[in-house]
């Protein structure tokens, strides 16, 4: 039997018209599909009831893979693939796979076999580093910081060494509701000439993206309080 295949179906990153952030694909991509894994089922199936609202929604299959999901349940996600069925993965915001856990239903394609199709879509991370204006050749995404206050303040001063010495750009993200404590640490922790990116509400109508040194950001703050954040440093050599 010819197995399914696994479309990666990147979301908009907010709550925005998904034909303005989306290329076209994407709708004849969810019209041929009726089983999708999504992280929220509420989520999932609005957002494929925005993309195709003719889609009967009673015909749906939607499996949920978040953190509540039991890691034996994995493999019965991709088993519509195995019998020739092609299936979507679905994030709740951005593209699957990256900083999303559809990375492990992923893995699991790969593992049986079953051919994976990304599908271009909008990244937070991706497009927060092209408009940083800081080094593209070499990045890293570290996802969330420790919580305690010494071990991030560690963590920071880490990531700015390691900036410093490999020339290699530091990304990192915090619960929108932390953001502004977030960037009052990262003003009175790094060096006053390290630059610092904030990319906020990206793609959204309050898209606010900016890059200023430590310093800079000391003088003209911003809030960032429940709103999308992704923050970005890189400290010059020179």
């Amino acid at each position: 039997m010819t197995k399914g295949k696994l479309y990666l179906i990147p979301n908009t990153l907010g709550d925005s018209n998904p034909f303005l952030v989306l290329p076209a694909q994407i709708k004849t991509i969810v019209d041929s599909l009726d089983t999708f894994v999504v992280e929220n089922s509420k989520a999932g199936r609005k957002f494929i009831k925005s993309i195709a609202p003719e889609k009967q929604q009673s015909s749906l299959t939607i499996f949920e893979l978040n953190k509540h999901t039991e890691p034996q349940d994995l493999p019965n996600f991709i088993t519509p693939c195995l019998e020739g069925q092609n299936m979507g993965l679905l994030s709740d915001a951005g593209c699957p796979g990256i900083a999303d856990p559809g990375a492990d239903i992923v893995s699991l394609a790969h593992k049986n076999n079953i051919q994976v199709v990304p599908l271009v879509g909008p990244s937070s991370i991706l497009l927060a580093m092209m408009a940083s204006g800081m080094n593209g050749q070499s990045f890293a995404f570290n996802g969330y910081l420790p919580i305690d206050k010494n071990e991030r303040k560690s963590e920071i001063k880490r990531l700015e060494r390691l900036s410093f010495e490999h020339n290699q750009t530091q990304s990192f993200i915090e619960t929108p509701y932390r953001n502004n404590k977030f960037m009052e640490d990262l003003c009175n922790t790094l060096s006053d000439s390290t630059e610092i990116c904030v990319a906020c509400d990206i793609t959204l109508p309050t898209e606010l993206i900016k890059t200023k040194t430590a310093s800079q950001w000391k003088k003209n703050s911003v809030d960032l309080h429940k709103r999308p954040t992704l923050f970005i440093i890189h400290k010059p050599s020179f």
